[in-house]
Protein backbone atom coordinates (compact mmCIF):
# COMPACT_ATOMS: atom_id res chain seq x y z
CA UNK A 1 0.00 0.00 0.00
CA UNK A 2 1.42 3.40 -0.99
CA UNK A 3 1.94 6.16 1.57
CA UNK A 4 -0.97 8.09 0.05
CA UNK A 5 -3.29 5.08 0.17
CA UNK A 6 -2.23 4.38 3.74
CA UNK A 7 -2.98 7.96 4.75
CA UNK A 8 -6.42 7.76 3.13
CA UNK A 9 -7.17 4.45 4.85
CA UNK A 10 -6.34 5.72 8.32
CA UNK A 11 -8.04 9.02 7.54
CA UNK A 12 -11.25 7.15 6.80
CA UNK A 13 -10.80 4.98 9.89
CA UNK A 14 -10.39 7.98 12.18
CA UNK A 15 -13.21 9.97 10.58
CA UNK A 16 -15.74 7.13 10.64
CA UNK A 17 -15.14 5.67 14.08
CA UNK A 18 -13.59 8.39 16.24
CA UNK A 19 -16.49 10.53 17.59
CA UNK A 20 -14.05 13.28 18.57
CA UNK A 21 -12.39 13.57 15.19
CA UNK A 22 -13.71 15.78 12.43
CA UNK A 23 -12.26 16.93 9.14
CA UNK A 24 -12.20 20.11 7.11
CA UNK A 25 -14.90 20.27 4.45
CA UNK A 26 -12.37 19.75 1.67
CA UNK A 27 -10.92 16.73 3.48
CA UNK A 28 -14.38 15.20 3.91
CA UNK A 29 -15.11 15.40 0.19
CA UNK A 30 -11.64 14.28 -0.79
CA UNK A 31 -12.17 11.16 1.31
CA UNK A 32 -15.61 10.56 -0.17
CA UNK A 33 -14.13 11.02 -3.63
CA UNK A 34 -16.51 9.94 -6.41
CA UNK A 35 -18.53 7.59 -4.18
CA UNK A 36 -21.84 9.10 -5.28
CA UNK A 37 -25.07 7.31 -4.39
CA UNK A 38 -26.35 7.76 -7.94
CA UNK A 39 -25.97 5.19 -10.70
CA UNK A 40 -25.64 7.36 -13.81
CA UNK A 41 -24.09 10.62 -12.55
CA UNK A 42 -22.11 12.00 -9.63
CA UNK A 43 -24.77 13.93 -7.75
CA UNK A 44 -24.00 14.37 -4.06
CA UNK A 45 -27.42 15.64 -2.95
CA UNK A 46 -29.98 13.60 -0.99
CA UNK A 47 -32.71 14.06 -3.57
CA UNK A 48 -36.32 15.21 -3.66
CA UNK A 49 -38.47 12.09 -3.65
CA UNK A 50 -42.09 13.26 -4.06
CA UNK A 51 -42.37 11.84 -7.58
CA UNK A 52 -39.06 10.00 -7.87
CA UNK A 53 -38.44 6.25 -7.89
CA UNK A 54 -34.64 6.13 -8.08
CA UNK A 55 -31.79 8.09 -6.54
CA UNK A 56 -30.85 9.51 -9.95
CA UNK A 57 -34.40 10.76 -10.49
CA UNK A 58 -34.54 12.22 -6.98
CA UNK A 59 -31.18 13.98 -7.32
CA UNK A 60 -32.23 15.58 -10.60
CA UNK A 61 -35.62 16.48 -9.11
CA UNK A 62 -33.95 18.36 -6.25
CA UNK A 63 -31.71 20.29 -8.64
CA UNK A 64 -34.71 21.19 -10.78
CA UNK A 65 -36.78 22.12 -7.72
CA UNK A 66 -34.11 24.64 -6.70
CA UNK A 67 -33.85 26.02 -10.23
CA UNK A 68 -37.60 26.32 -10.64
CA UNK A 69 -38.04 27.98 -7.24
CA UNK A 70 -35.45 30.55 -8.27
CA UNK A 71 -37.14 31.21 -11.60
CA UNK A 72 -34.01 30.19 -13.50
CA UNK A 73 -34.35 30.79 -17.21
CA UNK A 74 -32.98 32.34 -20.42
CA UNK A 75 -31.02 35.54 -19.89
CA UNK A 76 -30.05 34.71 -16.30
CA UNK A 77 -26.52 34.74 -14.95
CA UNK A 78 -26.52 32.04 -12.26
CA UNK A 79 -24.00 31.59 -9.46
CA UNK A 80 -23.87 28.03 -8.11
CA UNK A 81 -22.09 27.80 -4.76
CA UNK A 82 -20.85 24.33 -3.94
CA UNK A 83 -21.40 22.66 -7.32
CA UNK A 84 -19.91 19.25 -6.52
CA UNK A 85 -19.05 17.47 -9.75
CA UNK A 86 -21.05 19.86 -11.92
CA UNK A 87 -23.95 17.53 -12.73
CA UNK A 88 -26.60 20.04 -11.66
CA UNK A 89 -25.02 22.77 -13.76
CA UNK A 90 -25.03 20.55 -16.84
CA UNK A 91 -28.66 19.69 -16.13
CA UNK A 92 -29.64 23.35 -15.74
CA UNK A 93 -27.81 24.36 -18.91
CA UNK A 94 -29.85 21.83 -20.85
CA UNK A 95 -33.24 22.20 -19.16
CA UNK A 96 -33.41 25.81 -17.91
CA UNK A 97 -31.07 27.41 -20.46
CA UNK A 98 -29.69 30.36 -18.47
CA UNK A 99 -27.28 32.62 -20.32
CA UNK A 100 -24.35 31.72 -18.07
CA UNK A 101 -23.60 29.59 -15.02
CA UNK A 102 -20.66 30.47 -12.77
CA UNK A 103 -19.68 27.99 -10.08
CA UNK A 104 -17.68 28.32 -6.87
CA UNK A 105 -16.25 25.33 -5.01
CA UNK A 106 -13.38 25.00 -2.53
CA UNK A 107 -12.60 21.29 -3.06
CA UNK A 108 -9.88 21.08 -5.69
CA UNK A 109 -10.53 17.44 -6.59
CA UNK A 110 -14.17 18.22 -7.31
CA UNK A 111 -13.29 21.32 -9.34
CA UNK A 112 -10.99 19.32 -11.59
CA UNK A 113 -13.52 16.50 -12.18
CA UNK A 114 -16.43 18.93 -12.67
CA UNK A 115 -14.51 20.87 -15.33
CA UNK A 116 -13.83 17.61 -17.16
CA UNK A 117 -17.53 16.75 -17.03
CA UNK A 118 -18.48 20.15 -18.42
CA UNK A 119 -15.89 19.84 -21.20
CA UNK A 120 -17.17 16.35 -22.09
CA UNK A 121 -20.68 17.83 -22.35
CA UNK A 122 -19.41 20.58 -24.67
CA UNK A 123 -20.66 23.33 -22.34
CA UNK A 124 -17.46 25.22 -21.54
CA UNK A 125 -18.78 28.44 -23.10
CA UNK A 126 -21.87 28.59 -20.89
CA UNK A 127 -20.58 27.01 -17.65
CA UNK A 128 -17.60 28.57 -15.88
CA UNK A 129 -16.61 26.48 -12.85
CA UNK A 130 -14.13 28.15 -10.53
CA UNK A 131 -12.27 27.33 -7.35
CA UNK A 132 -13.34 29.85 -4.75
CA UNK A 133 -15.19 30.52 -1.51
CA UNK A 134 -18.89 31.31 -1.11
CA UNK A 135 -18.08 33.54 1.86
CA UNK A 136 -15.45 35.58 -0.03
CA UNK A 137 -16.80 35.48 -3.55
CA UNK A 138 -14.43 36.54 -6.36
CA UNK A 139 -17.50 37.97 -8.12
CA UNK A 140 -18.29 41.58 -9.03
CA UNK A 141 -21.00 43.55 -7.25
CA UNK A 142 -24.51 43.28 -8.73
CA UNK A 143 -23.45 40.97 -11.56
CA UNK A 144 -25.66 37.92 -10.90
CA UNK A 145 -29.41 37.26 -11.26
CA UNK A 146 -29.69 34.09 -9.21
CA UNK A 147 -27.52 32.57 -6.47
CA UNK A 148 -28.14 28.93 -5.60
CA UNK A 149 -26.65 26.61 -3.01
CA UNK A 150 -27.66 22.94 -3.03
CA UNK A 151 -26.70 21.21 0.22
CA UNK A 152 -23.59 23.26 0.87
CA UNK A 153 -24.55 26.39 2.86
CA UNK A 154 -24.49 24.47 6.15
CA UNK A 155 -20.71 24.06 5.67
CA UNK A 156 -19.99 27.77 5.26
CA UNK A 157 -18.14 29.69 7.96
CA UNK A 158 -20.54 31.23 8.33
CA UNK A 159 -23.85 30.97 6.56
CA UNK A 160 -24.44 34.62 7.48
CA UNK A 161 -21.29 35.61 5.59
CA UNK A 162 -22.65 33.72 2.59
CA UNK A 163 -25.95 35.62 2.81
CA UNK A 164 -24.08 38.94 2.86
CA UNK A 165 -21.94 37.98 -0.13
CA UNK A 166 -24.94 36.69 -2.06
CA UNK A 167 -26.72 39.99 -1.45
CA UNK A 168 -23.65 41.90 -2.66
CA UNK A 169 -23.27 40.05 -5.97
CA UNK A 170 -26.98 39.95 -6.82
CA UNK A 171 -28.52 42.59 -9.04
CA UNK A 172 -31.62 44.40 -7.71
CA UNK A 173 -34.47 41.94 -8.06
CA UNK A 174 -32.04 39.02 -7.88
CA UNK A 175 -32.93 35.81 -6.05
CA UNK A 176 -31.23 33.50 -3.56
CA UNK A 177 -32.34 29.87 -3.25
CA UNK A 178 -30.90 27.28 -0.90
CA UNK A 179 -31.57 23.62 -0.24
CA UNK A 180 -30.15 23.42 3.26
CA UNK A 181 -29.91 21.26 6.37
CA UNK A 182 -30.89 22.60 9.78
CA UNK A 183 -31.52 21.04 13.18
CA UNK A 184 -35.07 20.11 14.17
CA UNK A 185 -36.90 21.79 17.03
CA UNK A 186 -36.26 19.99 20.32
CA UNK A 187 -38.95 17.53 21.31
CA UNK A 188 -40.64 17.80 24.69
CA UNK A 189 -39.97 14.09 25.12
CA UNK A 190 -36.55 13.79 26.82
CA UNK A 191 -35.74 10.47 25.15
CA UNK A 192 -36.61 11.87 21.73
CA UNK A 193 -34.48 14.92 22.50
CA UNK A 194 -31.48 12.68 23.15
CA UNK A 195 -32.12 10.94 19.82
CA UNK A 196 -32.29 14.32 18.09
CA UNK A 197 -29.07 15.47 19.76
CA UNK A 198 -27.22 12.33 18.70
CA UNK A 199 -28.56 12.52 15.14
CA UNK A 200 -27.59 16.16 14.63
CA UNK A 201 -24.18 15.96 16.30
CA UNK A 202 -23.16 12.89 14.34
CA UNK A 203 -23.90 14.64 11.04
CA UNK A 204 -22.52 18.00 12.18
CA UNK A 205 -19.31 16.40 13.44
CA UNK A 206 -18.66 14.22 10.43
CA UNK A 207 -19.65 16.78 7.79
CA UNK A 208 -18.08 19.86 9.35
CA UNK A 209 -21.16 21.93 10.18
CA UNK A 210 -19.98 24.85 12.34
CA UNK A 211 -21.74 25.54 15.62
CA UNK A 212 -22.46 29.05 14.29
CA UNK A 213 -24.81 27.45 11.73
CA UNK A 214 -26.86 25.66 14.39
CA UNK A 215 -30.26 27.37 14.40
CA UNK A 216 -33.88 26.81 13.38
CA UNK A 217 -36.03 28.21 10.55
CA UNK A 218 -37.09 31.42 12.40
CA UNK A 219 -33.43 32.39 12.91
CA UNK A 220 -32.65 31.50 9.29
CA UNK A 221 -35.37 33.92 8.20
CA UNK A 222 -34.06 36.63 10.55
CA UNK A 223 -30.51 36.31 9.26
CA UNK A 224 -31.67 36.59 5.65
CA UNK A 225 -33.65 39.70 6.57
CA UNK A 226 -30.67 41.26 8.35
CA UNK A 227 -28.58 40.67 5.22
CA UNK A 228 -31.13 42.81 3.32
CA UNK A 229 -33.33 40.21 1.67
CA UNK A 230 -37.11 40.51 1.30
CA UNK A 231 -39.99 38.23 0.23
CA UNK A 232 -38.40 35.44 2.25
CA UNK A 233 -40.07 32.05 2.00
CA UNK A 234 -38.74 28.98 3.83
CA UNK A 235 -40.40 25.57 3.75
CA UNK A 236 -39.40 22.30 5.36
CA UNK A 237 -39.35 19.48 2.79
CA UNK A 238 -37.78 16.87 5.09
CA UNK A 239 -40.66 14.42 4.58
CA UNK A 240 -39.82 14.31 0.86
CA UNK A 241 -36.12 13.80 1.49
CA UNK A 242 -34.96 11.68 4.41
CA UNK A 243 -37.50 8.90 4.87
CA UNK A 244 -37.95 8.00 1.17
CA UNK A 245 -34.17 8.18 0.63
CA UNK A 246 -33.58 5.84 3.57
CA UNK A 247 -36.25 3.41 2.35
CA UNK A 248 -34.77 3.35 -1.15
CA UNK A 249 -31.21 2.78 0.02
CA UNK A 250 -32.25 0.08 2.48
CA UNK A 251 -33.80 -1.86 -0.42
CA UNK A 252 -31.14 -1.01 -3.01
CA UNK A 253 -27.75 -1.43 -1.38
CA UNK A 254 -25.70 -1.76 -4.56
CA UNK A 255 -24.21 1.69 -3.91
CA UNK A 256 -22.52 0.29 -0.79
CA UNK A 257 -20.24 -1.72 -3.04
CA UNK A 258 -18.75 1.50 -4.44
CA UNK A 259 -17.78 2.76 -1.01
CA UNK A 260 -14.53 2.52 0.92
CA UNK A 261 -14.50 -0.79 2.90
CA UNK A 262 -14.68 1.04 6.22
CA UNK A 263 -17.49 3.27 5.02
CA UNK A 264 -19.44 0.15 4.04
CA UNK A 265 -19.62 -0.86 7.69
CA UNK A 266 -21.01 2.51 8.75
CA UNK A 267 -23.50 2.51 5.86
CA UNK A 268 -24.85 -0.95 6.72
CA UNK A 269 -25.23 -0.02 10.39
CA UNK A 270 -27.10 3.16 9.44
CA UNK A 271 -29.44 1.43 7.00
CA UNK A 272 -30.35 -1.18 9.58
CA UNK A 273 -31.80 1.57 11.79
CA UNK A 274 -35.11 3.34 11.21
CA UNK A 275 -35.20 6.61 9.26
CA UNK A 276 -37.05 8.22 12.16
CA UNK A 277 -34.06 7.54 14.38
CA UNK A 278 -31.25 8.27 11.91
CA UNK A 279 -32.67 11.66 10.86
CA UNK A 280 -34.37 12.63 14.11
CA UNK A 281 -32.32 15.79 14.54
CA UNK A 282 -32.27 16.93 10.90
CA UNK A 283 -34.60 19.33 9.17
CA UNK A 284 -34.32 20.03 5.43
CA UNK A 285 -35.45 23.32 3.94
CA UNK A 286 -36.01 25.01 0.62
CA UNK A 287 -35.39 28.74 1.08
CA UNK A 288 -36.15 31.63 -1.26
CA UNK A 289 -35.31 35.33 -0.86
CA UNK A 290 -35.03 38.42 -3.07
CA UNK A 291 -32.80 41.46 -3.17
CA UNK A 292 -34.92 44.65 -3.37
Amino acid sequence: MSDNATDRFFGYLNWLFNPFHGLKTTEVYDLIGTSSLTENALYLNLGYWRDANTIDEASEALALLVATRGGMGPGDTVLDCGYGFGDQDILWAGKMKPEKIIGLNITTSQVERARMNVADAGLEKSIDLREGSATEMPIENESVDLVVSVESAFHYRTREDFFKEAFRVLRPGGRLVTADILPTKNSENPFRRIEQWFSWNLVAGKFNIPQDNYYLIPSYRTKLSKAGFVHIDIKSIRDDVYEPLHAYLAKNRTFVGKMHPLAKIMAQLTLNRSADSVYAGLDYILSYAEKP
